[in-house]
């Protein structure tokens, strides 16, 4: 199911990636050559990203809310989209205080507004969850993301420290599984089904794994969506 955004929302997600403050996104993103990074990630991000609103918004219902964990450059097209299009309320969180700043300057004519804090801080209810690249998250989890991906060392392997950031993302899980209404969407990458997936079965919650898979343009990870409920 895909719709094509109006022509407003589309020139409007272009603006914003034309007011982007690349230069200050450098150290954000990258250790070295950050610039580089950029002018090859900022079209794919936004025309990707682009693809993901158009098959995204039909599927949300018009005044819902959207809470969105880490959500950086790469979700503007989609955050953007479900605000002015779909006229719904999305919260963005993202701990990363200086990409907040920037991402908040280009969006500053826009009902979307990043807030640089945990997301378990959030309120309220939402009818769709954004966590996409959250729970395999290399820097955060360098123990749990190889065994993600299929790419854990048997003889490095550490199973003391993988079962401590278990704990972690299951406690994320819990956490921002516990704001959702049912039914709802969740958002997120094809290697997060499985901890979406515990929860569904740990609290008896039916699910349905969407089979289409969306291409991102930062971390790579394919994005899908899960109907709970």
């Amino acid at each position: 199911m895909r719709i094509r955004l109006s022509p407003s929302t589309r020139q409007t997600i272009a603006n914003v990636f034309a007011h982007l403050d690349y230069k200050r996104l450098e150290s954000v993103y990258c250790y070295e050559g950050g610039d580089e990074f950029w002018q090859v990630k900022r079209e794919p991000c936004r025309r990707l990203g682009t693809k993901v609103a158009e098959a995204l918004v039909p599927r949300l219902p018009r005044d819902g809310r959207s809470l969105y964990i880490g959500a950086g450059v790469a979700e503007l097209p989609v955050l953007i989209a479900e605000a002015v299009d779909r006229e719904r309320q999305v919260e963005p969180y993202n701990l990363r205080q200086a990409e907040v700043v920037v991402l908040n300057r280009a969006c500053r004519d826009l009902p979307v507004c990043f807030l640089a804090r945990d997301a378990a801080s959030a309120q309220g209810r939402f009818d769709h969850l954004w966590m996409v690249s959250v729970l395999n998250d290399p820097e955060r989890f360098p123990h749990l993301s190889p065994l993600s991906y299929g790419q854990a060392n048997p003889v490095t392997f550490n199973p003391i420290e993988f079962q401590k950031e278990r704990r972690i993302v299951q406690t994320i899980v819990n956490r921002c599984l516990a704001k959702l209404t049912i039914p709802c969407l969740i958002t997120t990458s094809t290697e997060e089904v499985v901890w979406i997936a515990d929860w569904c079965h740990r609290h008896k919650v039916p699910y349905r794994v969407s089979r289409i898979h969306y291409p991102t343009a930062l971390v790579g990870d394919p994005i899908c969506f899960i109907k709970l409920g």
